[in-house]
């Protein structure tokens, strides 16, 4: 797909230099890349995404909901609070 003359062709473009291992290794992963963008271009945008859910939902805890402490229970070991929240200092 992409032979070493064009890899080697545009690292003379780009003002690169490759010795002869890095331009063989250049040209192989040029032409994966190559070949994942060709595989990109196969996609069809006509599936809609997380059709194919792999998640079972019966096997998911149940939600229960439990009332939360009390905000005077929370802040009763707080140093300094203001509003019903805790203040801490800034920092930069």
């Amino acid at each position: 797909m992409f032979d070493e003359k064009q890899t080697a062709h545009l690292a003379d473009l780009s003002k690169l230099e490759f010795t002869p291992d890095e331009l063989s290794k250049m040209t192989k992963d040029m032409t994966d890349i190559i070949a994942l963008m060709d595989k990109v271009c196969d996609f069809d945008p006509a599936i809609k995404p997380y059709t194919l859910d792999s998640v079972d939902y019966e096997d998911l805890r149940k939600d229960n909901y439990k009332d939360s402490y009390p905000n005077e229970k929370i802040l009763e070991n707080a140093n300094n609070t203001k509003n019903d929240s805790f203040v801490v200092p800034k920092v930069v």
